[in-house]
Formats: C-alpha cells, structure tokens, sequence
C-alpha cells in the first residue's frame, strides 16, 4: 500500500503549472523551483521531481512517462501472478500424476 500524499493534486498540478508559467513570462530558468516551493510552502525537491515529471510526460526531457510507467507496473504484476499460477499447475500436474501411475510406491 503506497504512502499517504503529503500535498493534494490540486497543489501539485498548481505547482507546476506556476514553474512553467514563470519560466515562460520571465525567460528564468534558475531560481524559479525554490521560488515556488517557498510561497506555496512546499519542499524544493519535492516540486523539482513533479516538474523534472511534468517534463517528461511532455515530452520536453527524455525519460519514462508517467502512463509508461504505470503500464510497466501493471505488466510486472500480471507477469508475477502468471509465474505463480504456473508453479501451481506444474506442482498441480505432478501430483496427478503420481496419483496416476499404475506403478506401486517404492
């Protein structure tokens, strides 16, 4: 189970949004993250990974988006559940088919 957010959507995406926002009107790129994060009261690293984030799911920075993301996660997942319930028929299968072999136990 992940960890509680510590801040809302709504203040993530606002966060963002305002990074962006001043980059563009002032033409600053450094600086601008701690700026932010100090008036809305938010961790510098914090806003600097959804922004780093934000990046890369418009495609302005190489990396692994978000939807990639959460697709790889659930292809992890399926192909753990698929290895277990292969262990299960192959444990399942042996035992049949000593059950069925007319030879007698030595």
């Amino acid at each position: 189970m992940p960890a509680p957010k510590k801040y809302s959507d709504e203040l993530h995406e606002r966060a963002v949004r305002l990074v962006f926002q001043i980059r563009r009107e002032t033409g600053r790129t450094q600086g601008v993250i701690p700026e932010v994060a100090r008036k809305l009261g938010i961790g510098d690293q914090s806003l600097r990974t959804w922004v780093k984030q934000a990046e890369i799911d418009s495609d302005e920075r190489p990396g692994t988006s978000t939807s990639d993301a959460q697709r790889i996660a659930e292809l992890v997942r399926d192909n753990r559940e698929l290895r277990r319930a292969n262990e299960i028929l192959k444990a399942a299968s042996a035992f049949f088919a000593r059950e069925l072999d007319p030879r007698p136990p030595r």
